[in-house]
């Protein structure tokens, strides 16, 4: 099957531009008033010299209003547009999903004026904790914290008053509690300087300062309670949830402490003056300094606000949930500010669930009482007296003091929610291994070594019950410890090890732990190795294989770190333990059972008839070695067919020891089992013999051993004539213990050595191939086309299909085609290396088997070389589509659809090698033929319209290239289904044409739009959705946003390195783009460092006269003309137009261009 046409983007990258700003606009005189009445609401001390807008109700508010607007809108610099062409993102055609096409860089010599100083000065405020009323002996803090713009007493001053009214009204009411405030720059207007501190940091300050001021009061354990107004609502509850899980024990103490929260007029939902207050902190910004992040937390549907909110209150939930109490009061605003309104709302300020409180104020009055008779101080005081007599000063107090403590103070405990993340269920059938368990859960709890994040190894034999114990040991550590998390991922490979750690993942809640291109082995271990994980136990089962571990896989790269968590493996290799650095202390080596454990073991699924003859079950147990599967194994089996052990011991003594013999030698030779362990695999023997006497479980026994041990999907297994049967014959396989059964999923797990004892079996009866080759058929059949869409179905079966293929070396039937499948999976994952590799052994499989012009091993020829296209590996790429070409012709016909994908992707390769007329040429007539062989609506032939509209977009025909893309657009939307690549790479190559057009505006927003569908459709890391990102940095260089620009290039440049590798074509695009923007913003010594090295890169990787390289000489030559090195510009400028004129011609517009850019180098 031949690759289908590209889904994905393709990469083509230009330099980016930047322009001269123009001079700032005088605001006109009735705006002054508008924009000055807004900014003293904003900051909460209203001019009274400035005329207040019209009412709501009144017609002429609205025209007020978008007075405001405009004028805000129009206050900054507006820099001038410069040409320049976007990044291409574009498929092939119908042989070979997207590539990666990366367009040459147009020069850029135009820069921005340097940006006005800010004037004025930094607004002063007392920050930090102070004590308002202390006393000796105190049982609660309260502690108050300010808003927005708020002082940490103004703010709790009525007019006309002194005093803070706490400082005043509490102490004879409370004299058993301790009255602090706290003071932060909340201010988010500066004349010089604002703060830039975010909501978390203030909320990081918070924490600490109050840890400190309470540990010099010798208050650390005692009882907190928050009062705060509006912001400081939002600081409080950060930073309750920033010492919930701190990593620092002293820093812990606020969370354990806290009994209670008043939040006054907090905008737990936003604040529509937020959203009005954006408008003026942006238009004054080059005159004033403004903290935008505090604005953006509070607008109203503020996802970092929504965020904060739910891991609060389930927080709230969960410790309440636990007995702890934890009280919250909401209290909102009953009168609005004059001619603004409610500043927060009630439906933002209260809480479904939680008490709601009025008082009779404004915004701003409404944290400040003037007597012990003003309402909203009688609503508070009641509150705190609610909150189980926080006001009685009588000893008595001191249980109510109790009642509130949470037990984490009086008894340190962790309380964040756990999780379980373990396949299996718990072993009822467990015995034994008592003192193995105790040294476990002495070692295992996290934090039993406060220094580091603990190691320990279960070692032992295989089939000795590390696995059992360790699940034992996991359900021991939840039942004495339920608030430490426990997960489970076996290390038999690296896809079953990336499967696991990505349902470790979604447990926890890693961001961007599902997107296609998640690096799922570091999401992970990032978010187990940071503080709120809390605490955990990890289990590594089958650690066995130290290449997986510590060679190229790397499996222990991604072992997560943190001195709250612990790491269990299981491995059968002391090699293993030795290399991960697991010291002797912390390992637990496992030998058979005893004789008691093993007894009990045996006779707990057996009746007691089945046992009376205690020679017999001795014979039994000497000869399974007391080993605890074979144990189990001969136990299920004796259960379930009603055997004596007598019976049982027969069995084994008439068995073929020769065949005993082998299959010993075979796990010798592996290193695995020594002599006197032979007797295991006795037991299989018989089991395998007496489990063939039902066909059906047989053959699926015969099929697991082929394939991966772990998550075996029952759907790879042979079909059964019925479900019945099938349920039947899985039971038997269970009931030998065979096989485990995963909870939840129609899964099956395998044991390592059943496999190998099973396959052995085989090889003797001289079935092994058949076997082998009807499992690669079955396999073949169900292995789906690997493509974006079916991820989640191919991404199962492909440790399974690789766990085949490495049982044997005969070539099957079935075998070229899985091949073929899991060549396109390394394909469609972006391991362009891997795929190479797999693409190469099938068309030299099928080269042999079936023939060099049979059209399967053309498929396979075709698609190499598109691999080696995207690795940039041209010349090999030219040489093998050609080859494809003339034999496609040959074989097929020139007409036929896989002919047409030849041409197609030949036309492709050409335009990547900067050979557009050719290229163009070649497109136009596979375009008329497959809209004669095809149709015009087909989706192949809808890809050739767009590649041929984009060789004219490379030649500068944008009118042409606009009309093509839009009739390609359009189509593909009527005949695609909605969410097809195909049609975001149409949107992102319109966009690119109004890029080219100097419509710099619509570009960005269709290149916005398009962004977010491909992350949300194709993940961040893919490179089509990177492709996008640097269209969109391009385009925000073009509009002179040059820091926004300079900041989404590092990251789209990081990301390609990443992905792609740090030579590969489009990253060095990425560095050419990176490279213009910092020129753009004046720093040319760095961006002349960046072009030296892009240049020196594309020259080895592409050739001296690619289009992309004569690209980057130019952008080189523009910033050592902006240094004044000059001679060294004109060298370069002469260098490049001789390359541009041989390879493009003489007339073509980037000759033209490189020739005016050398005559004005001359001029100076």
């Amino acid at each position: 099957m031949a690759r289908r046409s590209d889904p994905y983007s393709s990469d083509a990258s230009v330099a980016s531009s930047s322009a001269a700003g123009a001079s700032p606009r005088a605001p006109e005189p009735d705006a002054i008033g508008a924009r000055g009445y807004l900014m003293s609401l904003l900051i909460g001390r209203p001019n009274r010299n400035i005329a207040a807008p019209p009412s709501k109700r009144v017609g002429g508010y609205i025209s007020w209003m978008e007075k405001v607007k405009a004028i805000f809108k129009g206050g900054g610099t507006r820099p001038w547009p410069k040409p320049g062409a976007p990044v291409t993102d574009q498929e092939q055609g119908t042989s070979r999903d997207g590539a990666l096409y990366e367009p040459r860089p147009i020069a850029n010599n135009d820069r921005s004026n340097p940006p006005a100083p800010s004037l004025g000065r930094v607004p002063l405020f007392p920050d930090g904790a102070a004590v308002w009323h202390d006393c000796p002996d105190a049982t609660v803090d309260i502690c108050f914290v300010h808003g927005l713009t708020g002082n940490r007493d103004s703010t709790w001053t009525a007019h006309g008053q002194r005093e803070p009214w706490p400082k005043t009204l509490l102490p004879p009411r409370l004299p058993r509690a301790r009255l602090l405030t706290y003071g932060y720059d909340a201010y988010v207007v500066g004349k010089s300087a604002a703060s830039a501190n975010r909501l978390v940091d203030h909320a990081a300050n918070l924490l600490t300062d109050l840890t400190s001021d309470r540990a010099s009061h010798n208050a650390s354990s005692r009882l907190l309670v928050f009062i705060a107004h509006s912001l400081g609502g939002l600081v409080c509850k950060e930073a309750i949830l920033l010492s919930r899980n701190n990593p620092e024990a002293h820093l812990r103490g606020i969370f354990d402490c806290v009994v209670g929260v008043v939040f006054m007029g907090t905008p737990h939902r936003g604040s529509w003056m937020a959203d009005w207050a954006k408008i003026p902190a942006s238009a004054l910004g080059l005159f004033k300094s403004t903290n935008k992040s505090l604005l953006a937390i509070l607008e109203t549907h503020s996802q970092l606000l929504e965020s904060g909110q739910t891991r609060f209150w389930s927080m709230v939930r969960e410790v309440r949930e636990g007995g702890r109490p934890l009280e919250a009061t909401c209290f909102f605003e009953e009168l609005p500010l004059p001619a603004v309104g409610h500043v927060v709302s009630k439906e933002s300020a209260t809480l479904e669930g939680y008490t709601a409180v009025s008082v009779h104020a404004d915004h701003r009055n409404m944290v400040r009482f003037g007597s012990a008779d003003d309402n909203g101080f009688k609503r508070l005081f009641g509150e705190l007296i609610r909150w189980q007599g926080l006001a009685d000063p009588a000893p008595s107090s001191q249980q109510a003091v109790g009642r509130m403590m949470p037990r984490s103070v009086l008894s340190r405990r962790t309380s964040m929610s756990s999780h379980w993340v373990v396949p299996f269920g718990r072993n009822e059938r467990f015995v034994g291994r008592e003192s193995m368990l105790q040294q476990l859960l002495e070692r295992i709890p996290p934090g039993t070594n406060k220094d580091d994040c603990q190691r320990t190894a279960i070692e032992g034999l295989g089939g000795v019950g590390k696995t059992q114990i360790a699940l034992e040991a996991a359900f021991r550590l939840r039942d004495k410890h339920p608030r430490c998390s426990v997960f489970w991922a076996p290390a038999v490979d690296a896809v079953t090890f990336e499967n696991a750690y990505r349902e470790i993942g979604r447990a926890v809640g890693a961001a961007g732990i599902d997107e296609d291109r998640a690096d799922v082995k570091a999401l992970v271990k990032a978010a187990l190795s940071g503080e709120k994980a809390g605490r955990w136990l990890l289990v590594v089962d089958n650690a066995d294989d130290t290449n997986l571990l510590l060679g190229p896989a790397g499996l222990s790269d991604y072992l997560p770190f943190s001195r709250m968590g612990s790491i269990l493996f299981t491995t059968r290799n002391h090699a293993a333990v030795v290399r991960l650095d697991i010291p002797e202390r912390g390992v637990i080596s496992v030998t058979e059972m005893s004789r008691d454990e093993a007894i009990e073991l045996l006779h707990g699924g057996l009746k007691e008839n089945q046992t009376r003859d205690a020679a017999s079950t001795a014979g039994v147990l000497d000869f399974l070695a007391d080993l605890p599967l074979a144990i189990k194994q001969a136990s299920a089996y004796m259960a379930r067919t009603g055997t004596t052990t007598a019976r049982y011991l027969d069995h084994c003594r008439s068995s073929d020891k020769t065949m005993i013999k082998l299959l010993s030698k075979d796990f010798e030779d592996r290193g695995r089992y020594s002599s006197d362990k032979n007797a295991i695999a006795t037991t299989w023997l018989i089991s395998f013999e007496q489990i063939s006497r039902n066909p059906l479980a047989a053959q699926y026994l015969r099929s697991m051993c082929f394939l991966g041990e772990k998550e075996i999907p029952r759907v790879l297994l042979p079909s059964a004539d019925d479900e019945l049967e099938a349920d039947e014959a899985i039971g038997t396989l269970k009931a030998y213990a065979f096989i485990t059964h995963r909870e939840g999923q129609d899964s099956f797990d395998i044991h390592r050595l059943v496999r190998l004892v099973m396959q052995n079996w085989l090889e003797e009866k001289g079935q092994l191939q058949e076997c082998r080759a009807s499992v690669l058929q079955r396999l073949a059949a169900a292995f789906p086309f690997p493509e974006h869409e079916n991820k989640e179905v191919w991404m199962k079966y492909l440790p399974h299909a690789q766990a085949a293929l490495e049982c044997g070396d005969d070539v099957t039937e079935g075998e070229p085609d899985l091949l073929f499948n899991i060549a396109e999976s390394y394909f469609v994952l972006g391991k362009y290396k891997e795929a190479e590799a797999v693409n190469r052994q099938t068309l030299e499989l099928k080269e042999k088997l079936l023939g060099r012009k049979h059209p399967s091993t053309l498929d396979s020829m075709n698609n190499l070389a598109e691999v080696l296209r995207y690795q940039g590996k041209y010349k090999e790429a030219g040489v093998t589509h050609r080859q494809t070409l003339e034999l496609r012709q040959k074989v097929l016909g020139e007409k036929h659809p896989s002919t047409l994908n030849s041409m197609n992707n030949l036309a492709e390769l050409l335009r990547y090698q900067g050979k557009y007329e050719k290229a163009e040429a070649i497109h136009r007539q596979t375009l008329e033929l497959r809209q004669k062989v095809l149709g015009e609506k087909h989706p192949f032939t809808l890809d050739s319209m767009n590649n041929l509209a984009e060789v004219l977009r490379y030649q500068g025909k944008y009118e042409e290239a606009g009309v093509m893309h839009r009739q390609t657009l359009e189509l593909r939307q009527k005949v695609l289904s909605e969410k097809q690549p195909s049609i975001l790479t149409s949107m992102n190559n319109v966009a690119n044409v109004f890029h080219g057009l100097g419509k710099y505006e619509k570009a960005e927003v269709m290149h916005r739009q398009t962004l977010e569908l491909k992350k949300k459709e194709l993940g961040e890391e893919h490179p089509s959705t990177l492709t996008s990102m640097m269209n969109v940095a391009n385009v925000l260089d073009r509009l002179g946003k040059y820091e926004e620009a300079e900041a989404m290039h590092r990251q789209t440049l990081e990301l390609k390195k990443k992905v792609l590798s740090e030579k590969h074509p489009s990253t060095l695009t990425s560095m050419m783009n990176m490279a213009n923007v910092l020129d753009s913003l004046g720093k040319y010594e760095d961006a002349e460092a960046m072009h030296h090295q892009t240049f020196g890169l594309m020259e080895k990787v592409l050739g001296e006269d690619h289009p992309d390289t004569l690209g980057s000489m130019i952008n080189l030559a523009l910033v050592l003309d902006s240094l004044g090195k000059y001679e060294e510009a004109e060298a370069i400028y002469r260098r490049a137009l001789e390359g541009y004129a041989r390879v493009l011609g003489e007339e073509h517009f980037e000759t033209v261009r490189c020739r005016n850019k050398l005559a004005s180098c001359l001029r100076r």
